[in-house]
């Protein structure tokens, strides 16, 4: 029976699931079916793998080939199965051996020359956990397909060269001549220039509270005049976080591999910090598009900022789409075609003029806007957005004694230091429950194990009675006392602490 058998992977959303690719050559009239729900492009590879394979020098059989793609039930989409069909037709037909439980991923050019693909370290991963670790991919993928631990990638650069490895006839196979590519065909992000802390004057209670979100993962909101530095304090936010340990900065270079961004060639070791538009849209945030949904802003900000700057200018349904990532930490997206699911545990860190003109700092007496605008600019951010954002701070226009102050502000690395041992000790305190930010602990924890004095959460007691924190807010002010806590190096907040961190949950209000 001539039969031939290889593997590739599907990709749903960041989940990936190991595809057998069996090929049979029938008796009958040429022909290519392609059987396993393949999406258009995919459909696309029959003629793609037929001419690359003839200008490889290994020409597909004449004869009918089946190829089935097991789970049948399973969408597949891309190109990326293009390798591992051709070789499982080659392999059926005895031109190759000893494909095996290899899992190709790569796209065919019609020249036979193998093409990039993106998401390659999530697919590399699905296979590895499934068993299969012998992973073909292009020359060009290899570095990303080699972060995996346990991975044995071999790498080409046509398919000519991949037919040979796997025992074709060499008298057959056309070679092509040695060349060296100018440029990378997948594009490199590099890091734009550092931003410092020492940068900005003055805004001392603003600083303050950029170091208690960098410490404890809180979600910040910053409400102030035109040029009072709310931008430069949310850009230089990521310079002060630590950076990201192991499994987060894997999960953080897959869904950029994922999102097609970036030639990953390490891992990702920066938080990320994604700034979108105010004129996004709900399905560039959250994701979405055609077929199975692809990663959006706030996945591509997973384990790092993201900054909507003029917040209220947003469309309610990309704000209001963000409750349920803030308190999960998770995208599920639905769509007719699949569902995918995507890691979003992100920061979020808005920004706002007090009034539509922004005048309206202080007293207030050069702004234009009436009550009602300015209430309606405010009604934009819904109460159970607000209620989610543990830091909400008043950022005040700058005085000329503060712009010219000569003396050197505190640079990023002297606050980065600080939010780093407070980092530390929040991890050895909540490493019995697998947190290791305030920011993740449950309130069960903060009213059980980590319960305070009521002499020592008084002023937020009362404030509860008064409404003016809901029950999610009264844990997360505790969660801020607990960082601010960490960061003054005391074993447990008190009476002062809670005071502080209150004081940050209704500035916002007061303002």
């Amino acid at each position: 029976m001539a039969l031939g058998r290889t593997y590739a992977v599907s990709l749903v959303g960041m989940n990936g699931h190991v595809v057998e690719v069996e090929a049979d050559i029938g008796q009958t009239l040429p022909a290519f079916v392609l059987l396993g729900l393949p999406d258009a492009s995919l459909n696309e590879a029959k003629d793609r793998i037929r001419a690359a394979a003839r200008n490889a020098g290994v020409p597909l059989s004449r004869r009918k080939i089946t190829v089935n793609l097991i789970p049948a039930s399973l969408p597949k989409r891309g190109s990326s199965f293009d390798l591992a069909i051709v070789m499982s037709a080659l392999a059926a037909a005895g031109d190759v051996r000893g494909v095996g439980s290899t899992v190709f991923i790569a796209e065919l050019g019609l020249d036979g020359q193998l093409r990039p693909v993106h998401g390659v370290l999530p697919a590399v991963m699905a296979a590895v956990e499934a068993g299969h670790h012998r992973i073909v991919v292009a020359e060009e993928n290899a570095p990303e397909a080699a972060l995996v631990p346990a991975a044995e990638v071999g790498s080409y650069r046509t398919l000519a060269e991949v037919a040979l490895a796997f025992g074709a006839d060499a008298a057959r196979v056309a070679l092509p001549e040695p060349s060296v590519r100018s440029e990378p065909v997948l594009p490199v992000v590099r890091s734009g220039p550092t931003r410092d802390l020492s940068d900005i004057a003055g805004q001392h209670e603003a600083r303050f509270a950029l170091e208690i979100a960098a410490a404890g993962a809180h979600h910040l909101l910053m409400v102030g005049p035109p040029g009072a530095g709310k931008t430069m304090l949310a850009e230089r936010l990521p310079g002060i976080l630590p950076d990201l340990e192991d499994d987060h900065a894997m999960e953080v270079t897959a869904i950029h591999s994922l999102s097609g961004e970036r030639h990953c060639t390490e891992l990702v070791r920066k938080p990320p910090f994604e700034s979108p538009h105010h004129t996004a849209t709900p399905a560039s945030i959250i994701g979405g598009g055609s077929g199975i949904p692809r990663p959006g802003a706030a996945s591509r900000a997973h384990r790092g900022i993201l900054f909507l700057d003029e917040a209220p200018e947003y469309e309610r349904r990309v704000l209001e789409a963000l409750r349920e990532p803030l308190e999960s930490g998770r995208l599920v997206l639905h769509r007719a075609s699949g569902t995918a699911s995507y890691p979003a545990r992100f920061q979020l860190v808005l920004a706002l003029n007090p009034c539509p003109c922004g005048l309206a700092n202080g007293k207030g007496i050069d702004c234009l806007c009436t009550a009602q605008q300015r209430r309606r600019y405010f009604n934009r951010l819904s109460g159970p957005l607000l209620d989610r954002v543990d830091l909400q701070l008043a950022v005040q226009r700058l005085s000329m004694a503060d712009y010219v102050d000569v003396r050197s502000p505190e640079t990023s690395a002297a606050v980065a230091g600080r939010v780093a041992e407070a980092r530390a000790a929040q991890r050895e305190r909540l490493l019995r429950w697998n947190y290791a930010t305030n920011a993740e602990v449950q309130g069960r924890i903060l009213r059980g194990e980590l319960a305070l004095p009521r002499a020592v959460t008084a002023s937020l007691d009362r404030a509860l009675d008064r409404n003016l924190v809901s029950a999610r807010g009264w844990d997360r002010v505790l969660r801020v006392a607990w960082t601010i806590a960490d960061l003054g190096g005391r074993s447990r907040p008190d009476a002062d602490d809670v005071v502080t961190a209150l004081g940050f949950r209704l500035q916002e209000r007061a303002a």
